[in-house]
């Protein structure tokens, strides 16, 4: 694989679209400084419709500056970012939402003080009753509890058993299930995860890709995470990151096996036998 100088990775070869008609969302020279720092150096990225795809990289790669481009908690220095064939570049996170781009966080958001069933509730109700603030906040929970939505994800998610309990009271594994299940509720066209499996034990880790794979082929799916061995078997395309720049993309063997990202990610000489390790 062959990467130009220019921090914009080549997709020659790689089964990597440009083409905007069939790119859910492209990304062109996008570009971030921090100071003298460039956090993400003239990337391009295209991310096809119901993908499953991922975004890994070492601490300081830029793998998260460019998720917050993405979702728009960042703007950028240069370049543009297109949803559907639309420049969203300047775009709030907000209004990415209502187009259909969900974000989770790599610290879990949810409403820790309200039952796991409330919580679903109020994301569904911001999401298909477009709601203003004061309506959301005085909307009575009870009163959406049995849309069968809410009750596909309670099961999807296999959080049924804990429906009652709040938020604050789950294990970090339930959170995430939960934290996941109240963006797919929305039915975003583009469900984007921030380290969801930061902080897991190997069972948490298993039961929340296990739910994600009932999602495979129904949402475009992208997962920002910090060790490709706990997401090669999910992922049907990896992209790998360092110093800001793309520099592998493509199956997760192809960019197994790349030089760079041994060199890079792993700070093996491309040189050196024997078996790899399974993290950095």
């Amino acid at each position: 694989m062959e990467y130009p100088s220019t921090g914009a990775e080549s997709t020659k070869g790689l089964g990597v679209s440009t083409d905007a008609s069939v790119a859910i969302i492209k990304t062109e020279s996008l570009t971030k400084r921090f100071g003298q720092v460039i956090a993400v150096d003239r990337v391009n990225y295209a991310l096809r419709e119901y993908e499953v795809a991922g975004i890994v990289g070492s601490n300081g790669a830029g793998k998260t500056t460019f998720f917050n481009l993405l979702t728009g908690y960042y703007p950028p220095d240069e370049g543009t970012i297109r949803y559907r064939g639309e420049d969203v570049t300047r775009a709030s996170p907000q209004r990415r939402i209502a187009m259909g781009m969900m974000r989770t966080f790599q610290l879990t958001s949810t409403f820790d003080n309200l039952q796991v069933i409330d919580n679903l509730v109020l994301a569904y109700f911001r999401a298909h009753r477009n709601p203003s603030l004061l309506s959301l906040f005085l909307t009575t929970c009870k009163r959406y509890r049995s849309e069968e939505r809410i009750a596909e994800c309670l099961d999807t998610f296999e959080l049924r058993d804990v429906r009652n309990r709040q938020a604050k009271h789950l294990s970090l594994g339930e959170k995430r299930r939960l934290e996941i299940a109240m963006a797919i509720v929305a039915e975003p066209r583009v469900l984007l995860l921030d380290e969801p499996l930061a902080g897991l034990g190997e069972s948490e880790i298993k039961g929340v890709l296990g739910v994600l794979r009932k999602h495979v082929g129904k949402q475009t799916i992208l997962i920002v995470e910090h060790k490709i061995s706990q997401v090669e078997d999910f992922l049907e395309r990896l992209t790998v990151m360092h110093d800001g720049k793309i520099i592998a993309d493509g199956t997760c063997a192809e960019c197994l096996r790349d030089p760079e990202v041994r060199r890079s990610y792993w700070q093996i000489q491309a040189t050196s036998r024997g078996t790899d390790p399974a993290s950095p």
